[in-house]
């Protein structure tokens, strides 16, 4: 399991939050989890993976994969454009062998917008229907400018265990 960010009901009164999209949908994600974030740059495909795997890129000497959200969400594969990015994100593993390096991981949105300052109170649960995400990728929506953002759960989105086994499947 992956600890990607600390519960919204903690003592913060406010966290901050990128705000990027993947298809249709706005997505944040907290930012004292992400690490920097790139220009789409060489991808070196892997051969049986999955179709969220987009390959594995080179940062610096530290090899990581390339996730793409949008296929990872069933959405289809990604198209690059413009306005595509790499966002890498460091999330720290948890459970039997605490202490373990935090697991850098890259991933494909369709664009990467602002940071935004998000009030615990603001932070609303995850609806039971309409939600295009799967709802096991959200741990709650955030009205940001009348619009309703998915609040992404990098603990299920990007976990090893899980992504393991797809590749296994592959």
């Amino acid at each position: 399991m992956i600890a990607a960010e600390p519960s919204m009901a903690a003592p913060m009164a406010t966290r901050q939050m990128l705000r990027m999209a993947c298809g249709s949908e706005h997505l944040v994600i907290p930012i004292d989890v992400v690490r920097e974030i790139l220009e789409v740059g060489r991808m070196t495909p892997m051969p049986q993976t999955p179709g969220f795997v987009r390959g594995v890129m080179n940062l610096r000497g530290a090899v990581m994969p390339v996730i793409d959200l949008g296929a990872r969400f069933g959405f289809g594969r990604s198209a690059i454009g413009r306005r595509s990015a790499i966002v890498v994100v460091e999330v720290a593993e948890v459970g039997e062998e605490s202490g373990r390096s935090p697991q850098i991981m890259a991933l494909l949105v369709d664009a990467v917008f602002e940071v935004l300052d998000v009030e615990a109170g603001r932070v609303e649960p995850v609806p039971s229907l309409g939600m295009v995400v799967p709802p096991q990728f959200v741990c709650g929506m955030v009205n940001v400018r009348d619009r309703y953002t998915v609040l992404l759960n990098l603990a299920t989105t990007l976990s090893t265990a899980e992504l393991t086994r797809l590749m296994a499947q592959a």
